[in-house]
């Protein structure tokens, strides 16, 4: 998307949060799997920019992997994934 489409912009913004929000049963239950498969995804080799500045595009990606939501719902298994690999 480009910077000065701000309907697809604000649009992007406003279902992100609805969709994790959709996804948070799962998330809540194996969140931390999922998260880290997603990332690899976004930031393998051949994959384009999620940011570029310089050409004024943002991906929705981008508003997926800065959101403070996500982080909140993958936090309960993070936490015990840490707590069984330093324990096993």
């Amino acid at each position: 998307m480009r910077h000065e489409e701000k309907a697809k912009l604000t649009a992007a913004r406003a279902l992100i949060p609805v969709a994790i929000l959709v996804a948070s049963p799962v998330l809540l239950i194996a969140g931390t799997p999922i998260r880290r498969r997603y990332l690899r995804y976004v930031y393998r080799d051949e994959a384009p920019l999620i940011l570029e500045k310089e050409q004024g595009r943002t991906s929705v990606h981008w508003f997926v992997v800065t959101s403070p939501f996500l982080d909140w719902l993958c936090w309960p298994t993070e936490s015990l994934a840490r707590l069984i690999s330093r324990r096993g």
